[in-house]
């Protein structure tokens, strides 16, 4: 049975915070100088909606706005993301490469899901240099569906994967691993919610955690099939 272990990204390998509030006060300024935008920059409600799709996210802040804006804005906020992360203003959690190094010595093969676009996923994969731990990056601009349900899914028949786990902060990363008959690992980080968390299967709060969860898992898996 081959082994693998599917990550989000934001929230879960990438302290997206440390670029975010900068980017969209940048975002939101602009708006504001081109005369589309009146008052604060709605971080609050931004963390509120953390991890979904780009555009559902304009959706939500923007609800009033044409669609070229919320199209523009899109661009621009892209642009300042990869420009924040390029300056070394972000930083991964805590012991990603350490647990990296660990489950490809323990034979995971290991993929990347994530809401993000490809080429903010790319950016953050380079400039931490994962390439070499990781096997694909599959961003949800593959999936017309914009549903990270779907996005696992094709990882699975892609690889012909049948046993796994995801690991994620949301629900929508909880509901991409029950949706696909894999283990939900739920990480209690900054965007996570404890609502959300309580659906998941295991929760975590150290990613170090899975280096001895994983292997009790594959062999729980393997008895069980």
């Amino acid at each position: 049975m081959k082994k693998s272990i599917i990550f989000d990204m934001d929230g879960t390998l990438f302290q997206t915070d440390k670029i975010l509030e900068c980017s969209l006060e940048d975002t939101f300024e602009r708006l504001r100088s081109m005369g589309v935008w009146v008052g604060e920059t709605p971080i609050d409600q931004y963390r509120q909606i953390m991890g979904a799709p780009l555009p559902k996210v304009w959706e939500t802040l923007l609800p009033e706005h044409a669609q070229h804006v919320r199209a523009q804005t899109d661009g621009f906020f892209l642009e300042r993301l990869i420009s924040n992360i390029e300056a070394g203003k972000g930083e991964l959690y805590p012991h990603v490469e350490e647990v990296f190094r660990g489950l490809r010595a323990q034979q995971y093969s290991i993929f990347i899901a994530s809401n993000g676009l490809e080429r903010y996923l790319k950016t953050i994969v380079d400039h931490y240099d994962l390439t070499h731990w990781i096997t694909e990056v599959f961003s949800i601009e593959r999936i017309p569906s914009l549903n990270k349900s779907d996005l696992v899914g094709s990882i699975l028949r892609k690889y012909e994967i049948e046993q796994g786990a995801v690991v994620g902060d949301r629900l929508s990363d909880i509901r991409a691993a029950k949706d696909n008959g894999l283990t939900a690992i739920g990480c209690s980080f900054d965007f996570a919610q404890e609502d959300e968390l309580a659906q998941a299967d295991i929760v975590i709060n150290d990613l170090r955690k899975l280096l001895t969860v994983l292997p009790k898992l594959y062999k729980l898996q393997k008895n069980t099939r």
